[in-house]
């Protein structure tokens, strides 16, 4: 009998890609919860000969991880984003990559609004005031925050998530502003057709007019710091900034000097840069009424991580059975270009 192709798992994901997996496949996984290093990866795909390679945002995926193995054929990110793999090299090498796309809009969505609603409302602080035995009696004045009903929401990249942000507005009465490269006119339809008030404005006006400003754009080199100091001069002192995208969208300095010199109110991060952000960061200094970090986990709720385990797993299987990727992102490529 054959042996099974081994596929190199570069962390440990949910169950049910690795049922999936363990069907057709001999698994060779890293167990460890601080990410492998380069090295290793290269080490391991050399060592196994590796048909596959299951990697996710912290790996980076480059000309000589490719090259590591001759039998690789696949490579399956579990994310949506797809810039830590360097796609032209793997398209050279004649080796095929899968991600995850759209499993984890509305989860990512849910987060973007649980971020902004503990920021506003000074959750996080308020929980530390009664664990600190601070409470002693209900207070006119105690722990004011901002509300969030019947305020502008704006919202940088209307992709699916942008999209999903947008729709939970309604039950808040928010106003909902967007930027974008272009206008994208099916979509403001869509919304409005499920009452979501919205107008495509520039980047500049959104800022401006903005009490909440949500960033949902890929990482790319145009997008690469592309808040900064200038971008928080433009921002309301009152406004609250969200970013549940890319860390490097937002220069963490400027954003340090922002949240001192109070140019913005506050800032909710799930994603950051670096990252992990380390515990001694300059940027925690800043009390939560200012500063909320969660340690990027958009997606992470059970049935949205189990579904892209299965998603992640499908792409190695199809490649296997000399199949198209059920979600290649040189389609997806194709159909952005």
């Amino acid at each position: 009998m054959d042996e099974k192709p081994v596929v190199y798992v570069t962390r440990r994901i949910p169950e049910p890609g690795i049922e999936l997996l363990e069907e057709r496949c001999k698994i060779v996984m890293w167990e460890e919860e601080v990410p492998p290093s380069k090295g290793h990866i290269m080490k391991k795909l050399t060592e196994t000969e590796a048909f596959g390679l299951l990697c996710n945002v912290s790996d980076t995926i480059d000309a000589d991880v490719l090259a590591s193995s001759p039998n690789l054929k696949v490579v399956s990110t579990f994310s949506v984003g797809y810039d830590h793999i360097d796609v032209e090299e793997a398209a050279q090498q004649d080796i095929m990559v899968g991600y995850t796309p759209g499993v984890l809009s509305e989860t990512t969505a849910d987060l973007t609004w649980a971020l902004m609603s503990a920021c506003a409302r000074r959750v996080v602080e308020s929980h530390e005031y009664v664990l600190d035995g601070k409470w002693k009696a209900w207070g006119p004045t105690t722990l004011l925050g901002h509300d969030l009903h019947n305020r502008t929401l704006g919202i940088i990249g209307i992709g699916s998530i942008g999209s999903a942000v947008a729709r939970r507005s309604i039950g808040f009465g928010m106003d909902v502003v967007y930027s974008h490269p272009y206008r994208k006119n099916e979509q403001e339809r869509e919304l409005a057709e499920m009452g979501v008030d919205i107008e495509y404005v520039p980047q500049d006006e959104l800022l401006q007019t903005s009490d909440f400003v949500s960033l949902h754009v890929p990482l790319k080199e145009e997008t690469y710091d592309m808040i900064g100091s200038q971008e928080f001069k433009k921002m309301n002192n009152e406004g609250i900034l969200i970013n549940t995208s890319r860390g490097e969208i937002v220069d963490m300095d400027a954003l340090d000097n922002a949240l001192e010199d109070e140019s913005i109110a506050a800032a909710a991060l799930d994603v950051t840069n670096p990252e992990p952000l380390p515990s001694d960061h300059s940027i925690l200094r800043h009390e939560p009424e200012k500063l909320v970090v969660t340690p990027h986990i958009g997606s992470a709720s059970t049935p949205t991580r189990e579904r892209m385990s299965v998603m992640s797993a499908e792409n190695i299987l199809a490649a296997l059975e000399g199949k198209s990727l059920p979600n290649s992102v040189f389609d997806q490529i194709k159909e952005v270009s």
